[in-house]
């Protein structure tokens, strides 16, 4: 099958009055990516190697989303709703390309799992000519359910149409479906629209099927793989579905989440083994975390890179930009936005540092603020390795504070600190060339000099 080129054609043309948005139905989120994005790495995963759009509402709006998500992807507009059969013609001239395979799916089925797609997949690759996605709801009243017989599916019949015997059944239609593509257009057009509706229903081709003695089978997903989205209540229930999918994955990836249903990931969150993550934490999109960091409780972290070791938290927040070197620090209250937090750094509590630098081993008193905006335009503050930066302290940025640099707690610093010196800038600014260094060895040698009189 890994020869055999597939097509797959999206319907995301629904308005999606339920969801009660001016959005499109489909871009409305799971995980943070928009859940046609998750159908469409399904696709993907299961081996498409084209992709086809079919929008209708928002149509402007879905093709600049899907620059993002799916760029290769060609879009089609389905003018009049008309039909599921009526949708995928809309995508005719992608469709006449000469695919092996042509998988059907739904923009609003954002749990469906590669593996039942691939399932399908394998069908068509075995000589079926139609193989549709089934599944086993908890109840399957309201659903189409599907008709087999000899190991064959014969049809697909909507509840109201249904026998009292065929209502019995348990297997349900979940919509979607591959069809081999020698036979796909052929099928669709002769799909009719005479029924109560006047629609084109794409169910109506397994009959079609059928009576041209093509092979028609059913592969079966799981009731969650199925899902569909009309309203936020469901969208909701999806959401909690994938992040238990998610927790579940990365605790047996050797993560621990101390108490799981308080986590939050996002669709890319990356985590290494040996992370300890606590309560209430929330990743958004953009986060890497090496192996043994650990993330303390009520933390918000998005588009930051996390190296491994390093403690972040509790109720610490890390913006899109954020770099913690190996080993480095962010405690409690702190806020770091596109600054670089290098190798042993500690950035206790209470403080922001955004569009800076933090050296190596550098350490950041209670209440320090990187001063980085004035309103119009972010300016860069630099801080050098071994630097001590005292509580209280306003960082006027631009602003360089060099190698071995210290602070005095309380100060306005306004002007670059050289390596080594001690400013002051309380009232004014006073520097003391070399006086950092001194006050360094001072108190090196009385914290020496206390522990040996403790020892003895």
């Amino acid at each position: 099958m890994s020869q055999r080129t597939c097509l797959s054609v999206i319907l995301a043309a629904g308005e999606g009055t339920r969801m009660k948005s001016g959005m499109p139905k489909v871009l409305h989120a799971i995980a943070g990516r928009p859940m046609v994005a998750h159908v469409v790495k399904a696709a993907e995963a299961a081996g498409a190697t084209g992709l086809a759009l079919v929008i209708g509402h928002g149509a402007d709006e879905m093709r600049k989303a899907a620059q993002k998500f799916a760029p290769e992807a060609e879009t089609f507009v389905q003018e009049k709703r008309l039909g599921t059969a009526h949708a995928v013609l809309a995508a005719r001239e992608a469709i006449s390309k000469g695919y092996d395979d042509i998988l059907v799916m739904f923009g609003d089925t954002p749990l469906i799992d590669a593996g039942a797609l691939a399932a399908a997949r394998q069908k068509l690759a075995d000589g079926a000519a139609v193989a549709v996605i089934g599944f086993r709801p908890p109840s399957p009243t309201g659903y189409g359910r599907l008709i087999e017989k000899d190991g064959h599916l014969v049809a697909i019949r909507e509840e109201k149409d249904c026998s009292e015997e065929e209502k019995k059944i348990g297997f349900c239609n979940a919509g979607m479906m591959a069809v081999a593509g020698k036979h796909a257009l052929r099928l669709l057009d002769k799909v009719g629209n005479k029924n109560a509706k006047g629609e084109y229903y794409l169910t109506d081709i397994v009959e079609i099927a059928c009576a041209e003695g093509l092979d028609v089978v059913a592969t079966e997903a799981s009731f969650e793989n199925a899902l569909g989205i009309n309203n936020r209540a469901e969208l909701a229930e999806a959401e909690a579905i994938w992040q238990a999918r998610r927790r579940r994955e990365a605790m047996l990836s050797g993560v621990t989440l101390i108490a799981p249903e308080t986590v939050y990931f996002s669709h890319d969150t990356e985590i290494g083994a040996d992370t300890i993550v606590e309560p209430n934490v929330w990743f958004g999109p953009g986060v890497r975390i090496a192996s043994g960091a650990k993330i303390h409780a009520f933390s918000h972290i998005e588009g930051a890179t996390i190296a491994s070791n390093c403690d972040v938290g509790p109720f610490a927040r890390l913006r899109p930009g954020a770099d913690l070197r190996n080993k480095a620090k962010v405690g409690n209250f702190c806020e770091v936005k596109q600054a670089t937090i290098e190798e042993g750094a500690k950035v206790n509590h209470l403080t922001y540092i955004g569009d800076a630098r933090v050296g190596a081993a550098a350490n950041i008193g209670a209440g320090t603020i990187t001063c980085n905006y004035d309103g119009y335009s972010k300016f860069f503050t630099d801080i050098g390795e071994g630097a001590f930066v005292g509580s209280n302290s306003s960082l006027v940025a631009p602003v360089t504070i060099g190698k071995g640099g210290y602070i005095a707690s309380g100060s306005v610093i306004t002007e670059s600190v050289p390596d080594d010196a001690l400013a002051f800038g309380r009232a004014r600014q006073k520097t003391i060339p070399g006086k950092g260094k001194e006050l360094r060895e001072r108190f090196a040698s009385a914290a020496a000099a206390r522990k040996k009189a403790a020892a003895e």
